[in-house]
């Protein structure tokens, strides 16, 4: 970096981490129930949102070349359309508040099972299409808007388009009135884009981030992100290239700056993930790599800041020196590297039913949940499903061990069921209907959604919103997709596969015996349970085990992939593990594959630690052989690798056999356990360090225990 850049970054670095507080919360209530309470709802929810984001404090600093920053995930940035608020009357105008109402008066066995397992709805996770900003500006999308306006039809199209119209002019007053406060230098920029479309690098740049801290004010999720940012700003780069308006070194310093800033906006929060993803697949056969994409990642390898996440969309004939770079990402880009088969995935979003031109376009939403940018509804991930708990109602007479609930209506336990086959058709049966409630549940969620918490400036920028007339989560957005994730897949074939060969196969243990092995921890069964974990393990490349735990995930994606959401949409599975891994983990009680109770579960569709003995070959033969065709959404595979082991080439080779055999998404940290053990005993000294936590990098010493301790605890391949 540059002198400038080095102390740009470091005041940035100070600054993001200074108190800081917003009044979004207090101007969106008072302009709801005060300023435009005789409003209809929908204008009356359009006018507060641009009513709050023009009176949020944008700040600057003097040495900035990109204008303008607005602080989130902090006190007072919440928004009370979607949770409620201090003010009790948001109890009967915000969208969670309503859905949990709807469901409890619509859904009474949601309420006397599903919540168990899972409860509520949540946004965010996918991207827009901010293109339409850089090539028409604001002015030219807001015509378009008042165009359809005055052709529209019906009454909801046309006060969709209304409303839209009213929170584009707010984003255009936003951009004004970041341009007034911008430096002499900066202002003329400013005053041209975002509001008239963007001719140079510099501008596409600035159009991009005025809009997004618009778009991200009006919608504060983790996972909402820029995704294809290389794709969109490179056709401005490249001309400026060829034309001598700039060179390669000082779009780099561009490009550092606004990583930088991205950072700043959120630093503290590490889990809430703004992804960018560089690289992959084009439509017409090609490839999107290009000067961009090498920059995004030679400067976020150098920066030491947990935001954005960077993720690589690798395909199959990706250019070596491409390749060559990820692999270095992987290996000394601080545990923050997630590389995705990019043509893998792009078959998986055409098996669930995207067009192969939209699928091309995919982005990662947060942690890793694919789908097209700028064409879902943002209900793309919005439930997480232990299935593991499934497995222990089904054992224990539809009962929680470690907390007594009863989850399921069922009876009957392991000791009632006379054949394996029997079993097994007890916990499909259970898992289609714990799924079935939990898919109407979000059914529901997305109506008061799409009344309580419209979203018009995010869904100008959503295709089809414009020609339906509807916003994202009414029916606008092309794909009204449901996404959201199964947990402990691995660890429930494996289970399943143990209470097969111990107690209808082997005979090595009665059903009753191992009911009271589970319910004891173990204690007092050792043997048992060292005779659990010496059967056949997924990791360990034997195809039965493989096959039990392709079994299982095939119950959960058919569930998913056979339910059809209130505009036509689907439910894309994805298999991720993130923070559940260990919190999750220490609310499920032992398990038949001979996991203790309160031990980690198995991340995405990686092997369990405990069972991947022979090596990464082995962990990756059984990992890929499972059908991952119709998970739609992504699975996550995680592989902490040994440093002292783990070469440029090794990586190289592994990243192109899990391509190869059908993998979706590689992730893993490469950081010396001795580095963990001295962080836990002196973290003072150790805050610049970040480790991969399951879907998103975090500082290791601001963990929690639990989490801490799953890292640790993990395999560290080395063969």
């Amino acid at each position: 970096m540059t002198s400038r850049l080095q102390a740009y970054h470091a005041t940035a670095q100070r600054r993001a981490w200074e108190p800081h507080e917003s009044p979004k919360e207090a101007n969106l209530t008072e302009a709801f129930f005060e300023v435009y309470a005789d409003l209809p709802l929908a204008e009356r929810q359009a006018r507060s949102v641009v009513y709050a984001l023009l009176r949020e404090p944008i700040h600057y600093d003097p040495d900035e070349t990109i204008a303008g920053m607005i602080f989130q995930a902090c006190p007072g940035s919440g928004d009370p359309l979607l949770f409620g608020g201090a003010d009790p009357r948001w109890a009967e105008f915000c969208a969670n508040g309503m859905g949990a109402r709807w469901v409890a008066e619509r859904l009474p066995e949601h309420e006397r099972y599903g919540k168990h397992f899972s409860d509520g709805a949540a946004p965010g996770h996918i991207g827009w299409d901010w293109r339409l900003v850089l090539e028409l500006g604001l002015t030219g999308l807001r015509q378009r808007y008042a165009e359809a306006e005055a052709a529209a039809t019906d009454e909801a199209a046309r006060e969709f388009h209304r409303c839209v119209g009213i929170a584009l002019e707010g984003a255009m007053d936003f951009a004004r009135r970041l341009a007034e406060g911008a430096s002499e230098e900066l202002r003329p920029l400013c005053e041209k884009v975002p509001l008239h479309p963007a001719e140079s690098f510099r501008e596409a740049v600035q159009a991009f981030w005025t809009q997004y801290l618009a778009v991200m004010f009006e919608n504060p999720y983790g996972g909402n992100g820029p995704g294809l940012l290389d794709r969109f700003l490179w056709p401005y780069l490249e001309r400026d290239l060829q034309a001598g308006r700039l060179t390669l070194d000082e779009a780099r310093d561009i490009v550092t700056e606004l990583l930088i800033k991205l950072d700043e906006r959120i630093c503290p929060a590490d889990g809430w993930v703004e992804a960018i993803c560089v690289g992959g697949r084009t439509a017409d056969g090609g490839g999107a790599e290009n000067p961009l994409s090498r920059l995004i990642l030679e400067q976020i390898i150098a920066l030491n800041q947990t935001h954005p996440s960077v993720y690589v969309r690798l395909r199959d004939d990706a250019p070596e020196d491409f390749r060559e770079l990820t692999s270095r990402y992987l290996l000394q880009g601080g545990n923050r590297a997630q590389v995705y088969s990019d043509d893998r995935v792009i078959e998986a979003l055409v098996e669930a039913g995207h067009s192969y031109e939209d699928a091309c376009e995919w982005m990662a939403g947060g942690c890793m949940e694919v789908s097209s940018q700028g064409r879902n509804c943002d209900f793309n991930f919005t439930f997480v499903h232990n299935i593991a708990w499934t497995l222990e109602a089904v054992l224990h007479g539809g009962i929680l061990p470690m907390t007594g609930q009863g989850v399921a209506p069922l009876t009957a336990t392991l000791a009632d069921y006379p054949t394996f086959e029997a079993l097994w058709e007890a916990f499909e049966a259970e898992l289609r209907r714990e799924l079935d409630l939990v898919f109407r549940r979000l059914d529901i969620y997305l109506a008061a959604y799409a009344r309580y918490r419209p979203q018009f400036l995010i869904s100008s920028m959503v295709h089809d919103c414009l020609e339906r007339g509807r916003t994202m989560n009414d029916g606008g957005a092309r794909y009204a997709d449901f996404s959201g994730s199964g947990l402990a897949v691995p660890n429930v074939g494996d289970s399943l596969l143990a209470v097969r060969e111990a107690v209808y196969e082997r005979g090595l243990c009665s059903a009753e015996e191992l009911l009271a092995a589970l319910q004891a921890n173990f204690e007092g069964y050792e043997g048992l349970r060292r005779q659990l974990l010496n059967l056949p393990k997924f990791g360990q490349d034997d195809p039965d085990a493989d096959a039990m735990v392709n079994r299982v995930l095939g119950v959960y994606t058919s569930a998913a992939n056979s339910h059809v959401t209130p505009h036509g949409g689907r439910v894309r599975p994805l298999v991720l593990g993130f923070v559940w891994v260990a919190q999750l983990g220490l609310q499920t009680g032992a398990t038949p594959d001979g996991r203790k109770a309160g031990e980690p579960l198995a991340h995405g569709l990686a092997p369990q630690c405990s069972s991947a003995t022979l090596g990464l070959s082995a962990a990756i033969n059984s990992a890929t052989r499972l059908d991952l065709r119709p998970v739609g959404g992504g699975a996550s595979m995680m592989f902490d690798l040994d440093p002292a082991w783990a070469t440029p080439g090794i990586v190289d080779a592994t990243l192109r056999t899990f391509a190869q055999r059908g993998g979706h998404i590689f992730q893993g940290n490469t950081e010396d356990l001795s580095d963990l053990q001295a962080a836990l005993e002196h973290p003072e000294r150790y805050r610049h360090l970040m480790v991969r936590v399951g879907g998103y990098s975090a500082r290791f010493v601001n963990l929690s225990p639990e989490l801490q301790a799953e890292i640790m605890q993990r395999r560290r391949y080395n063969s």
